[in-house]
This record gives structure tokens, sequence and C-alpha cells, in this order.
């Protein structure tokens, strides 16, 4: 497999499965990348996460690489993001980088985005920022 992205695994790798046909509800940690093609309910981390296209994962998750093809829920707090399943309303997914791979259905290519939250970046700094080279004071705070 030489396509495989690093963190996510590949076949001589260790990874923790969730088969299709496992609802899994609680916490889950581990320390290989984890693999779903059922459902994941709760609190997962693990230094990377896939979803295959028949896998949901639903609640609070940390992770450092995520890719999707499947259901995604809840609260995402990942490095890199690469998305190309659907993202359910009221989902927040916070990542530094993120893509998002269109699927063709028709003669349009389309992306919805419901009713969720995307926080793609660094998180900008309070402290002070150089415009032009000058040092600039940072932004008064919204009352």
């Amino acid at each position: 497999m030489s396509d495989v992205k690093p963190g996510l695994g590949s076949a001589t790798e260790k990874r923790t499965l969730v088969e299709e046909g496992t609802h899994f509800k609680g916490s889950l940690q581990s320390t290989c990348p984890i693999l779903v093609k059922g459902k994941i309910e709760g609190e997962v981390g693990a230094p990377g996460l896939t979803v295959s296209s028949t896998g949901a994962v639903s609640g609070k998750v940390k992770v450092g690489e995520l890719r999707s093809e499947g259901e995604l829920a809840g609260e995402f707090d990942v490095d890199k993001v690469q998305l190309s399943g659907s993202v359910k309303d009221n989902t927040i997914i916070r990542a530094k980088s993120l893509e998002v791979k269109l699927a063709v259905t028709g003669a349009k290519m389309q992306v919805v985005f419901g009713e969720c939250e995307l926080e793609v970046g660094d998180r900008p700094s309070l402290e002070k920022k150089e415009e032009n080279g000058k040092s600039m004071p940072p932004p008064p705070a919204e009352t």
C-alpha cells in the first residue's frame, strides 16, 4: 500500500478497527490510528482517524489527522482534515489544514455545509501583530 498517508496506518501497522455492524458508545483512546467502518459515539483520541463510507463518528474528537468519507457530527479538534463524506448540522471542526474532495452528482459539483462551524489555520494571536514592518497593538476587545 504505497499511497497510505502517514499517521493513518498500513496493512502491517497496528490500528484500532471498529468494524461495520459495530456501534461503540463511550470513550475510545488509542496510541495507533483508528479505522471506523461502523459507528462511534462519544470521546475519541488517536494519532489518526479514518472514517469509511459506511462509518459514522459523533461526539468530541481530538486526533492528529482525520480522513472521512462517512458521516461526522460533534466537535473535532485536528491538525489535518480530508473531507469527502458528510458533516451534520451543529458540527464544529477546528483544523490547521482542510481539504474537501467533491463528488460529482449530475452535471454540477457542490459543497454544502449545514449549521456547522469551521476554523482553519492557527489560532490568531492576541499579541502585537506587525503591519508593514511596524508593531501594532492588539485590537480592542469587543464588549
